[in-house]
């Protein structure tokens, strides 16, 4: 099953009640981070492409000056995510292979949309919340309000995400809300 969202929706929040549910969640962000630890290709490639200036003094990358450059810049973008999807794709798959028999394996992508991964998935859930509460959410983490509403920007819109969705989750509410439609939403994933 494929988990989306943009940025700010609460799609972390919805994989963790998955997970507490008895499903096994493969994290596409935690494994671009992974990919392009210090030693790694991932890592000798992103600093090739975008200079000694995207490493941190602690020798990992700058994930924030990346990111500044990246969502600043579409052929930017474009570049990194030529390097980082194929790995991820890589490690997606032997992950996915190494998931037990029988399992509800939920792929917790960011980008679904925008990679043309949907087709992909027997089931598409996408988590979906106002910008407004986007943008308070993503202040609550530190996010200047320019950048977040970059990353809105750079990613899929609702429409978008709801073209391929075969149940949407409005995360505008409180937990509780969001508790109820994950239940109703694993009835039908559990029950495929």
């Amino acid at each position: 099953m494929g988990l989306t969202g943009g940025v700010g929706a609460g799609k972390s929040t919805v994989a963790k009640l998955l997970a507490e549910r008895g499903a096994v969640i493969i994290d596409a962000d935690a494994i671009a981070r992974e990919v392009v630890q210090p030693g790694t290709p991932g890592f000798a490639a992103v600093v090739a492409a975008f200079g000694d200036e995207v490493v941190g003094a602690d020798g990992a990358l700058d994930r924030p000056k990346l990111a500044g450059i990246v969502f600043a810049d579409e052929a930017q973008r474009g570049r990194l995510n030529a390097i980082v999807h194929p790995l991820v794709g890589e490690r997606t798959a032997q992950l996915m292979a190494a998931a037990p028999e029988g399992a509800v394996v939920v792929y917790d992508v960011p980008l679904l949309v925008e990679s043309g991964l949907a087709e992909g998935f027997e089931f598409v859930l996408v988590v979906e919340a106002s910008e407004p509460t986007r943008l308070a959410r993503l202040a609550e983490r530190g996010m200047p309000e320019d950048d977040a509403r970059r990353r809105i920007a750079a990613q899929a819109t609702d429409e978008q995400r709801r073209a391929v969705a075969d149940t949407v989750l409005v995360n505008d509410g409180s937990l509780d809300d969001l508790r109820t439609q994950v239940d109703e939403a694993w009835t039908r994933i559990a029950g495929r």
